[in-house]
């Protein structure tokens, strides 16, 4: 029989289900009913509801309740610092069943090798694994990467059928001022999605942008912003990540009314505070205790998703849509202890049955011999210093100006006043670029630390108060193929390798963990105060971001989208 006849015939009981849960509670987001019904499934299709059904497989879902699998709409998988496999055997037991991935980290790393990559891997994952196509690689002309790609870069793969359109478009100066390459991509997408990046934006700039076919957007830090951002037809995700939190600030305008035009998403979140607190999993249940609807927050984790980026086939537990189900013991808590992607269920079995692709993009760090020397910062002979003022939650950063008095050449980190070295060191083998400044901030009194994770390009991102372990510091991701590495009196206190483009380990999400929560601690014993050290330092080099960055070229003043 084909496909249709079966599901026809499953549904209207003339032979079993092949899978039914049986007993539990729907949670229906249209109606904001909580009804018992079983769940007629064939193949990865729901068939049935509202009615009993006998099932060659049965499971007793008696006592709980149903939702839909949560849909993250928009995150860089890079950045939970594990492959997109061990990604999937971290989060969909969480119940998330779908995630619209932008793997930007690695294309800035390796280009369309890093793209083709994702896509391989999306059609083995268990969870459905969508990708909307890197719109900024680099994110600016302030900036050196390891790729550039166009417009024509891009179209060959834009009908892929795990493509969903164009990811998050972070040049927003350059659609405003109607750069070639940004208008190109936006015409060459014109029609599909685009999914936007506009912090700060508003009046009549906001208007333009999202008159360019910009569609959605993750990057309103306040309730005002995000309502602008609504009132004109964009549709907002409410992010918590690891540095980016702003589910806080924004939970006062999740509401059953606005709900239909609200998503979640997480952008950057690694393993420690996943596993610590959780995915949308988390979100959810903290959203529900900040006083939000559970009819809305749920609607927001997946029919409104799904309906923001035209994935009419899920967000509803309904014949005919994906048996995306997520078995929760109550809607406060939302702790799964049953999650099917596909009709699936997401158990070890499943994990262990998937084929797997071979890494790409080993050995990409190619930086330039350092010496302590090379982190000076004599640029300039006037006291008055721009510094890079840290915001703990936040990727906005400060543009602080202090007075910094230049010593035999040199302006020396003051850990008293919390005043430290930062540097960009490019690592693509392109021009050997070496950029220094100062952040304000970290609390580091000692040593150094540094990452290969530096958003988007990902040079080099070194914050020392020590000039020999930033040598050192840097001369060690070299020597593992990148990761994090926390420094002191000439030592390597941790560190992490992740081998694949500098962005992600091959170690299981587990081991990641155990090594972060050790990096954490030696961050710490160096007085470093921040709870996620290494993504805010990644950060701390995103030009596309207000207000003070560095990238390997200089400091960049983002409100003025210039270098320095």
């Amino acid at each position: 029989m084909s496909d249709l006849s079966r599901r026809i015939d499953q549904a209207r009981g003339v032979v079993p289900a092949d899978l039914v849960l049986k007993g539990g509670r729907i949670f229906d987001l249209v109606t904001g009913e909580l009804t018992e019904s079983d769940v007629a499934i064939c193949g990865d299709r729901i068939v049935g509801t509202y009615q009993l059904y006998d099932g060659v497989r049965e499971i007793d879902c008696t006592g709980r309740i149903l939702v839909p699998g949560f849909i993250d709409t928009h995150l860089h998988i890079e950045s939970s610092l594990v492959t997109p496999f061990e990604f999937d055997r971290c989060v969909t037991p969480r119940g998330v069943t779908t995630a619209i991935c932008d793997p930007h980290e690695i294309a800035n790393v390796c280009g369309l090798k890093g793209i083709r990559y994702f896509l391989e891997a999306s059609s083995r994952t268990v969870m459905d694994l969508r990708v909307n196509l890197s719109s900024c690689v680099p994110s600016t002309h302030m900036e050196t990467a390891g790729a550039e790609l166009g417009a024509g870069d891009l179209i060959p793969l834009a009908d892929h059928p795990r493509v969903i359109g164009l990811a998050e478009f972070m040049n927003f100066p350059g659609v405003l001022m109607k750069d070639p390459g940004c208008m190109a991509k936006l015409e060459a997408f014109a029609g599909r999605h685009i999914d936007g990046h506009a912090p700060l934006l508003g009046g009549r700039d906001l208007n333009a942008y999202i008159a360019a076919g910009i569609r959605t957007e993750h990057e309103a830090t306040t309730p005002e912003e995000a309502m602008e951002k609504l009132r004109k037809g964009m549709r907002v995700l409410i992010r918590e990540g690891s540095v980016s939190r702003d589910m806080e600030a924004l939970a006062p305008i999740l509401t059953e009314r606005t709900s239909p035009y609200l998503c979640l998403c997480t952008d950057d979140r690694n393993p420690l505070d996943i596993a610590e607190h959780g995915h949308l999993d988390h979100m959810i249940r903290t959203l529900i205790a900040r006083g939000c609807p559970p009819l809305a927050v749920y609607r927001a984790a997946s029919l409104s998703a799904a309906e923001a980026f035209g994935l009419k086939d899920r967000g509803l537990i309904a014949p005919g849509l994906r048996a995306d189900i997520a078995v929760i013991d109550d809607l406060a808590s939302c702790r799964a202890s049953l999650v099917l992607s596909g009709g699936v269920v997401a158990d070890d079995g499943a994990f262990a049955a998937r084929d797997t692709v071979p890494p790409v993009a080993r050995a990409s760090v190619h930086a330039p011999v350092v010496s302590p020397a090379s982190f000076r910062h004599s640029a300039t002979t006037t006291a008055e210093t721009p510094v890079i003022g840290i915001v703990p939650g936040k990727i906005i950063t400060e543009h602080l100006v202090e007075v910094i008095a230049p010593e035999n050449g040199d302006k020396h980190p003051d850990p008293s006043r919390d005043l430290v070295r930062i540097a960009v060191v490019e690592r693509h083998g392109r021009n050997g670029n070496i950029a220094t400044g100062f952040v304000k901030g970290f609390g580091l009194q000692r040593g150094a630390i540094a990452s290969t994770v530096c958003h988007d390009h990902h040079n080099i991102a070194v914050v020392g108060a020590d000039y020999e372990d930033m040598a050192l510091a840097v001369t060690r991701l070299g020597q593992i193929e990148g990761g994090f590495v926390v420094v002191a009196d000439g030592q390597v206190l941790a560190e992490l390798p992740l081998p694949v483009a500098g962005l992600m380990s091959l170690e299981t999400f587990e081991v990641v963990h155990g090594r972060l929560t050790d990096l954490r601690t030696a961050a710490q014993s160096l007085g470093v105060g921040l709870e996620e050290p290494f993504l805010q330092l990644a950060f701390l080099c995103l030009p596309v971001i207000p207000h003070l960055k560095i990238t390997d070229r200089g400091l960049v003043d983002v409100d003025r989208f210039a270098l320095i």
